[in-house]
């Protein structure tokens, strides 16, 4: 991502000076459609931008245009009624992801040099895996949600954020810090500040310099000696693909070659995190589904019936209670804080992004070593962090025996995107680059 040259009339440019980007269509972009793949808000142009479309435009960015979605984003993969099936550029038989899978492909494609997506359990991160792309799900309130559909608000706002997707990790970090910011409409929002003295520090440094700067965002951990990746290739329950065992443990390796020191392990509470996770999206997710969707069932395209058919909008799951709804908030709040107590020795994590590789449409089931995997379970390597809050990056670095894409996820601790790309950036350069194009 490169700024174009200033013209003989412009004094100075922003960061972004001409460089043409596509925005996800549930996020308001000025006289685009913000539609989110659904019937039910076909035709509806947006009056205003986003806060963070804004930011992209102060900073000189060009809006190409707004990229498909499934309807209400509720699905892994990218097909509604509106505008059909996205593809994926690398196996056009095969899903590009969701529910930022248009975003995903037109990146990977060269249609633009970067975006934005959105991310609720994966939505950000399990299309940059299948499409060979990096992305940034930040910490919530990092970048506001401002301006999203659906709106971000109540146990929502703790999972869904918005955040940048691009071909290479210094794109991402260029849109974030261009994105980022305090806005009163985000009610996760906080005016925390970005690093920006780094100089002209190459990426060839990063690897030695990072372990060092962590110390400095928390000395708690430089006292502890807290200064380790740790790592872990499955989470003991949803097995992974082979290759995808094989790109984590290349991915740690690297970073160990590279001069950080790397250790296997698996925080405690994982299973609980996808539990509760559920109790958000699906359960209270569904119940405030249902009211938007009643009456109007024939409308739905068939993954958002499917979607329903498992929440209390479609009478697939008992609402929450106020008691309950109570008890699964306090429950995430203990677990985050028994998580980011062992994360003290291993601020950074690197892990599967899902299960598999890019699936064919509308694939519900994969047998993976030996045991049968379900479309529900095959993201739960993204929804913990959704859950717990944590910012994550996937950056490409491997291939399945099909050719197809597979990231690796770089996962820290809230409010430390910064050290999350460091550490993306330095993967990137162990695997020359990590961006290629697509071959299909």
């Amino acid at each position: 991502m490169q700024a174009a040259a200033a013209s003989p009339l412009s004094s100075e440019i922003g960061p972004l000076h001409g460089v043409p980007l596509s925005i996800k269509s549930s996020i308001d972009v000025a006289g685009h459609r913000c539609e989110a793949g659904s019937r039910m808000r076909a035709g509806y142009v947006a009056d205003a931008d986003a806060p963070l479309v804004a930011r992209l435009r102060a900073a000189g960015a060009v809006i190409l245009g707004v990229t498909n979605t499934p309807e209400y984003l509720m699905a892994w993969e990218t097909d509604n009624l509106l505008y059909g099936r996205t593809n994926n550029p690398w196996d056009l038989t095969r899903t590009a992801g969701g529910s930022s899978g248009g975003e995903a492909a037109a990146i990977a494609t060269g249609l633009s040099a970067g975006g934005v997506g959105s991310d609720g359990g994966g939505s950000i991160r399990v299309p940059a895996h299948f499409c060979g792309i990096c992305g940034l799900k930040p910490t919530p309130g990092r970048i506001p949600s401002t301006g999203h559909f659906p709106k971000s608000g109540g146990p929502f706002a703790l999972l869904g954020v918005v955040g940048p997707m691009a071909r290479t990790v210094e794109d991402l970090r260029v849109l974030f810090e261009v994105m980022a910011g305090w806005d009163e409409g985000d009610p996760c929002s906080s005016p925390v500040g970005i690093r920006l003295d780094r100089g002209e520090k190459s990426h060839s440094k990063i690897a030695q310099n990072a372990i060092l700067e962590w110390g400095t965002l928390d000395s708690s951990i430089e006292n502890e000696g807290g200064n380790s990746i740790g790592f872990f290739v499955d989470d003991g329950r949803t097995p992974v693909t082979g290759e995808t065992r094989i790109a984590v443990e290349g991915a740690a390796s690297a970073m160990a070659d590279a001069g950080f020191r790397v250790e296997a392990f698996r925080p405690d509470g994982l299973d609980e995190a996808r539990e509760l996770w559920w109790q958000f999206f699906g359960i209270a997710g569904g119940m405030i589904l249902g009211p938007m969707v009643r009456g109007r069932e024939d409308e739905l395209s068939p993954i958002l019936r499917e979607f329903c058919s498992w929440t209390p909008a479609g009478h697939g799951a008992e609402p929450h209670s106020g008691e309950s709804l109570l008890s699964t908030w306090l429950r995430r709040d203990e677990l985050r804080e028994r998580v980011l107590r062992q994360m003290h020795q291993y601020p950074v994590l690197i892990c599967p992004v899902a299960a598999i590789p890019a699936f064919r449409h509308g694939e519900r089931e994969w047998f993976v070593e030996g045991r049968a995997v379900k479309y529900l379970d095959a993201w739960s390597y993204c929804e913990w962090f959704n859950l717990l809050g944590f910012p994550a990056a996937v950056v490409p670095f491997g291939r399945s025996g099909e050719g197809l894409p597979i990231g690796v996820q770089i996962v820290g601790r809230p409010w430390e995107e910064d050290v999350v790309l460091d550490v993306a950036a330095a993967l990137e350069k162990e695997n020359s680059g990590g961006y290629t194009a697509p071959k299909a």
